[in-house]
């Protein structure tokens, strides 16, 4: 059986404790916990939630062990980013940003799911990360909202 590699951000951990995202994050995660979608976790997530409040922590502690798939940073991911913010596609201030996308991308994942609208979840900005995800071989990347990669309720 399929299972969608779904790469998460930050912003849909800490979307399930946020009125506007919390319903649509809830169900992402409720998926991840019935094994109907691999969460495709990062170090720079574990990193980023380090310092958050309990309750965003243990979001991730409810998903199964052996339903994530974890990532690291390496220096294929360093090397890609870098050349996201070197061709403008992301902007020097979102570095981190910057390294998710790249992460995901080297990672060859199925979506990357996030609520910055601004910053990654954007039809520009996805056009100029795929235009150098392209020009360096990789495949394009997908990337949508947590709420287009829910199966139908």
């Amino acid at each position: 059986m399929f299972k969608l590699r779904v790469y998460v951000d930050t912003s849909v951990v800490g979307g399930c404790l946020d009125e506007e995202f919390k319903e649509d994050s809830v169900q992402l995660f409720n998926e991840f916990i019935k094994g109907m979608k691999t969460p495709v976790i990062s170090d720079i997530l574990l990193f980023e939630v380090e310092g958050a409040p309990k309750e965003v922590k243990n979001i991730l502690k409810k998903v199964p062990t052996e339903n994530i798939e974890y990532v690291a940073l390496n220096e294929e991911s360093i090397a890609l980013a870098n050349k996201y913010i070197e061709e403008g596609s992301v902007a020097e201030k979102s570095f981190s940003d910057a390294r998710h996308i790249a992460i995901a991308t080297v990672e060859r994942v199925d979506v990357l799911v996030s609520w910055n609208f601004k910053h990654i979840v954007n039809i520009n900005r996805i056009h100029l990360l795929n235009s150098v995800n392209l020009k360096l071989g990789y495949p394009l990347l997908d990337i949508r909202s947590p709420k287009e990669v829910l199966y139908e309720r």
